[in-house]
């Protein structure tokens, strides 16, 4: 029995404020308990999300050349292609046996921010593969509206204004990153497709192929399948918002086996703008109680963290 609740986001869309509470609620629920759930009647049309893996499917069949000429160590800004063995999401296991390509909020190089050299304000490295970009583009924009969609949501349920989160991703740091797991059997020095992690920013939307291998730790150690949902999305939060929340919510570590079958996964990781501030909700304090987390901007978190998660692949690490 899948113990990840499903999740019918088409209230959240009703004119009927009780509707969006509704919905709301049951988000907060999963927030508060497993930190995982499925979204259905998302928003995204089915052509894009099938699009997005014809995309990954062309991208990593690619030559290794062609994939290392756009390399993330290309890019300060989080962007590019990983390696296989290039990341170690658990930073006590062997590295990850997946490959990954880093999509993030698309600017012009002209732009004053790309300009300035701000955290994470860099131009997207594409692929020559025709039509590709606009292929990609259009799942980015598709994501963005539904993470948008799902903060109205969280708000609802942590009782702040509706459209708090609205003016905090309007230009986030949210990376769409699509991921190739190649098919094996555990061996020494390979022997997970993900480390076991928890996310870094707010919420995560995440496509599969219908290959298994992503398992959720449950609060008491046990580890659970998160299985393919036909038409759905499986979504969980992150670490900005659970600090957002003052630990309300909670970010749950999860972890990819290493599938026997080749596995392609689309992610897409919504943190919030550069320059917001995460800091604990007022309405998620209780009398007297202290926030748990000191303020701090998303970019300084998320540079925090993923300056962990290549580090510790450099030599003598």
């Amino acid at each position: 029995m899948n113990e990840i609740p499903i999740i019918d986001l088409a209230g959240l869309r009703s004119n009927d404020l009780s509707e969006r509470q509704a919905v709301a609620g049951r988000l907060g629920a999963a927030c508060r308990h497993v930190g995982f759930f499925y979204v259905k009647n998302h928003g995204i049309p089915e052509m894009v999300a099938k699009g997005i893996f014809t995309a990954a499917h062309r991208l990593f069949a690619q030559p290794a050349a062609e994939k290392e000429k756009l390399s993330i160590k290309r890019s300060p800004h989080n962007r590019g292609y990983v390696g296989v063995a290039g990341e170690r999401l658990d930073t006590k296991a062997s590295p990850d046996q997946k490959e990954a390509f880093n999509i993030g909020f698309d600017l012009p190089a002209d732009d004053p921010e790309v300009l300035a050299a701000k955290p994470f304000r860099g131009v997207n490295l594409w692929p020559d593969l025709p039509g590709w970009r606009d292929q990609v583009l259009a799942y980015y924009d598709a994501c963005m509206t539904l993470q948008l969609t799902i903060h109205r949501g969280f708000a609802l349920d942590l009782g702040i204004a509706e459209d708090f989160f609205a003016d905090k991703m309007d230009r986030p740091i949210a990376t769409l990153r699509l991921l190739h797991y190649p098919a094996g059997e555990p061996t020494e020095g390979a022997e997970i497709g993900a480390g076991e992690h928890t996310d870094y920013g707010n919420v995560t939307i995440l496509a599969t192929d219908g290959v298994a291998g992503l398992q959720v730790r449950r609060r008491d150690g046990v580890w659970l399948d998160a299985p393919h949902v036909d038409g759905a999305f499986v979504c969980n939060i992150g670490d900005c918002l659970m600090r957002w929340t003052n630990d309300v919510y909670v970010s749950t570590p999860h972890r990819v086996a290493r599938p026997k079958a080749e596995r392609y996964s689309v992610a897409f990781f919504a943190d919030a703008n550069p320059d917001a501030v995460v800091e604990t909700l007022p309405t998620c304090l209780a009398p007297g109680e202290r926030p748990r987390y000191a303020p701090i901007s998303c970019a300084d978190y998320l540079r925090e963290r993923l300056t962990a998660t290549y580090d510790h692949l450099k030599p003598g690490s």
